[in-house]
């Protein structure tokens, strides 16, 4: 008796819908992708009990008639593709089959589709599997799919499924990803008879708002890059936006949502140097490009895709966000979004903080959670004092700041040649605006040439620089800011130098490498040369000669195994520059001027100048502000002035 035997289609589909349909959102997604594969401009979700108890998709797409109604719920029937080259360049969402037929086999479902041109609607029901015949139905142009009770016939399957609001929150999330890759088309969800949320057609900045936030798109930053036929576009957030979360980070190729490890290898590398440590970057990003680049039919799911050049996606994704991310200055963009906001939900929610920051009592004796005292981050020694000068005295002084103008204007081309000088000159050519109206009273006159982060008036506790614009003021942390100043002007010599030096290690480093290392270091060990490193295959083992001569004292075999990890899945590294960029970082943290120093008002401006001069300026190399901007409606905000 022979042990091999067919299983019966009904089996077969209930196999498949283990693979495809995992709980309601899976169910979801296939049957709104075939709406957007019959071009529908429009989708109404209607679900039950988070998508168990029914769920309904209804569209204006184009339909179908009597016999592809017929045919639609059988397995591997489909209209995308019909050979092997077609499946190759595939541009639809569905493409295998399966989808509806796999629903069918674990639900009671009913397809009713009319075309626009047919006189009435065809539906078929289909229960455990088992189809109806089609017959005439009432409906407008398009498609209905209505799914009851998913998974009535699995018992087993139905035992994993969550609470009805967690499997909602799946769907939710599932319809939101589908309605952000496609803002042309409206979308209504419904649930348990409530509207959730209803989008009209719209842009994709708009769609982005609906979804993901207003405060998002006001904080962040459009990309836009093509290479070769590839085109990369969307929004990221700003490094200074505190609210990331991982569910907000979007990759769509060719409008399908992907979790793809080689983008976000990019996109991590691209904001190494200017996110804060205990934030997330928040993006969503839209990768198009043709068809036979790229490998959608790798997973039943669809939602892992394989390049077949993901180098070339890897360098176009860092390039394009790092470049993008390099123009975070005072003069392309404001630094943290909305501080007049955060400033009034400390002194709401957190009454006792705002009392220590005023109280200078409590300075330096800050009680901590179980009742012991901890020092604060600077130690204030005295109460600041701020000397006024009399009216004489600040007119002697505003006359030598006018005649040292009129003599630098004389002499313009030779004030070029110092870049500090510059900077002190353009605090002198504004004060000579300033007028004293009384002792205790200077008015700032209004000027359109004004920097974007003004002009000094005065320091702050030897910490912060104040600032003054012509409607805001700006406050400046000014060791973070000389910090990134130094940092960017360090890496800018060490780029200039070309091809990274090389030192050779007295003693080789030897380790044995795994197979996967093996073959990486034999393709790549010219590559590795670029880098500073010298390597070779003695019998099983790596063997390292020389190493670049800034990493001479790190763990070279940890080292090693980071770049040949990256060259093995991506293609390139850039672990030798973020481990340069690390000790760059640290010798301009311990070289840039510490809290405490007290600065001249041209020291401050020649800083402020610098920062907007300087890549990356709003944010230190640890990712933190270096200066935030207060409005005048802000600060009346602040104060409740007038309301």
């Amino acid at each position: 008796m022979t042990q091999i035997h067919l299983l019966p289609d009904h089996l077969i589909n209930q196999i498949a819908a283990g693979e495809v349909i995992e709980r309601p959102a899976n169910a979801l997604k296939e049957i709104i992708e075939n709406s957007l594969d019959a071009n529908a401009s429009k989708i109404d979700i209607e679900l039950e009990a988070g998508g168990i108890k029914r769920l309904c998709v209804t569209d204006n797409g184009i339909g179908m008639n009597e016999e592809d109604v017929s045919l639609a719920l059988h397995r591997h029937a489909t209209s995308k593709i019909r050979s092997l080259e077609d499946l190759e360049k595939v541009v639809s969402m569905g493409f295998r089959g399966e989808g509806l037929a796999s629903i069918a086999s674990v639900s009671r479902l009913t397809l009713t589709s009319r075309q626009a041109e047919a006189k009435h609607a065809t539906q078929v029901y289909a229960e455990d599997g088992k189809q109806s015949a089609a017959k005439a139905a009432a409906h407008a142009p398009g498609t209905t799919v209505e799914v009851v009770e998913l998974f009535f016939n699995t018992p087993a399957r139905r035992q994993f499924l969550k609470s009805p609001g967690t499997e909602f929150a799946h769907c939710r999330n599932m319809v939101e990803r589908l309605a952000l890759a496609n803002p042309e088309v409206a979308f209504t969800l419904s649930h348990n008879s409530k509207v959730i949320f209803s989008l009209p057609a719209q842009s994709l900045s708009e769609r982005c708002a609906a979804i993901m936030g207003e405060e998002f798109v006001a904080a962040s930053l459009s990309v836009d890059e093509s290479m070769d036929g590839i085109r990369l576009h969307g929004l990221i957030a700003k490094p200074t936006f505190a609210q990331g979360k991982s569910n907000q980070q979007f990759i769509f190729v060719n409008q399908r949502f992907v979790r793809n490890k080689v983008i976000m290898h990019a996109v991590k590398q691209a904001y190494s140097d200017v996110l804060h440590v205990a934030q997330t970057p928040v993006f969503a990003l839209f990768l198009n490009l043709p068809p036979t680049e790229v490998d959608a039919n790798i997973h039943p799911t669809k939602t892992e895709v394989r390049f077949r050049h993901s180098q070339v996606i890897h360098q176009l994704v860092f390039h394009t966000l790092n470049k993008s991310l390099a123009g975070t200055n005072a003069t392309q963009t404001e630094s943290i979004s909305q501080p007049a906001k955060a400033l009034n939900d400390i002194m709401q929610n957190q009454p006792d903080t705002v009392q220590r920051l005023f109280n200078p009592s409590h300075i330096g004796n800050t009680p901590s959670k179980n009742g012991s005292h901890s020092p604060v981050p600077y130690r204030m020694s005295r109460q600041p004092v701020q000397s006024s000068l009399s009216l004489q005295e600040s007119q002697r002084a505003l006359d030598t700041y006018a005649q040292l103008y009129q003599s630098t204007d004389q002499n313009q081309a030779s004030a070029n040649h110092s870049s500090q000088n510059d900077h002190e000159l353009d605090y002198l050519e504004h004060s000579r605006g300033i007028t004293t109206l009384s002792d205790h009273e200077t008015q700032m006159p209004v000027d359109v040439s004004m920097p974007p982060l003004g002009y000094a008036i005065a320091q702050l506790l030897d910490i912060y620089i104040l600032a003054q614009t012509v409607d805001a003021l700006i406050l400046v942390d000014m060791h973070a800011s000389a910090e990134r100043v130094n940092y960017e002007k360090m890496k800018r010599q060490r780029q200039l130098n070309g091809q990274v030096s090389s030192q050779v290690l007295l003693i080789p480093v030897s380790f044995a490498g795994s197979n996967d290392e093996l073959a990486t270091v034999a393709e790549y060990a010219e590559v590795l040369k670029d880098y500073g490193i010298d390597i070779a295959i003695q019998e099983e083992n790596i063997v390292v000669q020389s190493v670049p001569s800034m990493l001479i004292k790190s763990d070279i075999k940890n080292l090693l195994q980071q770049i040949l990890a990256d060259l093995g899945q991506l293609g390139s590294s850039h672990v030798i520059q973020e481990q340069e960029n690390h000790i760059l970082s640290t010798m301009a943290c311990h070289g840039s001027v510490r809290a405490g120093r007290k600065l001249t008002l041209p020291e401050m401006n020649a800083l402020l100048r610098d920062m907007e001069e300087t890549e990356r300026a709003n944010q230190c190399n640890h990712g933190r502000p270096t200066w935030v901007k207060l409005r005048l409606e802000d600060l009346d905000a602040i104060f409740l002035r007038g309301q």
